[in-house]
């Protein structure tokens, strides 16, 4: 008897915690969420702008000017020709080093290319030599013909001899610089 009294206290308890909780809800519902919306909406309204976040975009993308010596008169417009009018007249004279700094720059650019290319004529070369053809008759036909390795090949050697070239280019330039007895580090 007395735990029968105990589980009616404990339902009687359990009923009236379900029954305040859906008061609750009831009366947050509807009003309750204009009356927060509203209430966000203030907040949005007083709160900080954000600061400005600088990107790429807003960089301007033509360099500055920093020199300070061209001024904006004509008198700095035609410092700025002459010393380009120099410039190339430094490049033509063997006894200065943008002379010679331009010739090993050239020589050295087509070398460092020819070494690329030639890195993936290899590459091209040694996937040729394993490659499987579906067409019968294709395979047939590179099997004893070789055609596309013979090609590769071809062009392999033609861009190994072409490096040597290039390296004794650089070689030559060295020489003629040592004999017009310019700094050998102009040419490196």
């Amino acid at each position: 008897m007395l735990t029968k009294t105990l589980l009616r206290l404990a339902l009687a308890g359990l009923l009236a915690a379900v029954a305040s909780a859906a008061a609750s809800a009831q009366a947050d519902a509807p009003g309750d969420v204009a009356a927060a919306a509203r209430k966000a909406r203030e907040q949005q309204k007083s709160a900080p702008k954000p600061k400005k976040v600088v990107t790429n975009d807003d960089i301007p993308s033509k360099p500055v000017n920093t020199d300070t010596k061209a001024g904006t008169s004509a008198g700095g417009g035609q410092d700025a020709s002459a010393q380009s009018g120099q410039a190339s007249k430094d490049d033509d004279d063997p006894k200065k080093e943008p002379y010679w700094h331009k010739k090993y720059t050239e020589i050295n650019d087509k070398l460092t290319q020819a070494q690329k290319d030639l890195d993936v004529l290899q590459r091209e070369l040694n996937t040729d030599q394993v490659q499987y053809y579906k067409d019968p008759q294709k395979a047939l036909v590179e099997q004893h013909n070789r055609t596309e390795i013979n090609e590769k090949t071809a062009k392999v050697d033609a861009k190994q001899k072409e490096i040597e070239s290039l390296k004794q280019g650089l070689s030559n330039l060295e020489d003629e610089c040592r004999k017009s007895d310019c700094d050998p580090g102009w040419v490196r």
